[in-house]
């Protein structure tokens, strides 16, 4: 499928190996860009927030991006304080973009996914959230066919206008092995963001968040085949469902709060 009117551009971060912690290409990200490069091919665009670290492993990381057949990354460089919702939204509002292709969540700094849902909500556009494919495009009417990924493997069709924010979900297809001689060709072009300061997480406290423990089943068993029956079983799926609708949406968020004690 190949769309040489449409505007696409990816945004890219640099992931973290779950194991290792050693900077890496996020793999939701490196799917974006796969999903994008089927797209529109080489008039993919791509945009990563931050200065170019002088950090080896960091370079590589980017680069890993450019290994995948793209002639260049753009670089929006902005201060470590800055907000970078608003630095990436006052950059796009000056392009005339038709998709925006992201990541559900980045592997490292904040990892709290809602940087798709800011953007859309400062450029004014449609939200798809976790796509697996963007089956077709309807350059006439504006319009494009997406397919999105739900629990335990099931997908749905959406259509939803252009222009619109769509996070890339890791059932979409694998992306390409990195080439190591296209990643050394790359170019990055770098561009001065805004600078919004980031008042709010000035005042934040970190800290490495820790594994929440299991709780063991209690097993009632007589003998010792009951025993070794019940241990050896295979784990049950979770007791999760597909909500429609903003109102039954809001009241499955809310009932589950209320269920972990947080209101």
């Amino acid at each position: 499928m190949s769309n040489n009117n449409l505007s696409v551009i990816s945004l890219v971060s640099i992931g973290e190996h779950p194991t290792s912690r050693r900077p890496r290409r996020a793999e939701q990200d490196a799917r974006a860009i796969e999903l994008g490069l089927k797209l529109v091919g080489d008039n993919l665009q791509t945009l990563h927030a931050g200065e170019l670290s002088d950090d080896a492993s960091q370079q590589t990381a980017l680069r890993s991006y450019l290994g995948m057949g793209l002639a260049e990354i753009n670089l929006l460089e902005m201060p470590e304080n800055a907000d970078a919702v608003l630095v990436i939204a006052e950059y796009l509002k000056q392009q005339k973009i038709d998709i925006i292709l992201t990541g559900v969540c980045a592997e490292s700094g904040e990892s709290s996914g809602m940087l798709p849902y800011l953007l859309a909500e400062q450029l004014g556009m449609a939200m798809v959230t976790s796509i697996a494919e963007i089956l077709s495009i309807d350059e006439v009417n504006k319009q494009a066919e997406v397919l999105q990924a739900l629990p335990r493997g099931q997908r749905r069709k959406l259509k939803v206008d252009l222009p619109f924010i769509a996070s890339v979900d890791m059932a979409a297809a694998l992306p390409r092995q990195s080439a190591f001689g296209p990643a050394m060709r790359g170019q990055f072009e770098a561009t001065l963001g805004a600078n919004f300061t980031d008042e709010e997480s000035s005042t934040w406290q970190t800290a490495d968040a820790k594994k929440r423990p299991k709780r063991l089943k209690i097993i009632k068993a007589k003998t010792a085949a009951d025993r070794f029956k019940a241990a050896t079983a295979k784990a049950s799926g979770g007791g999760g469902k597909v909500v429609h609708g903003v109102e039954e949406s809001a009241q499955a968020i809310l009932d589950l709060l209320i269920e972990e004690g947080l209101v």
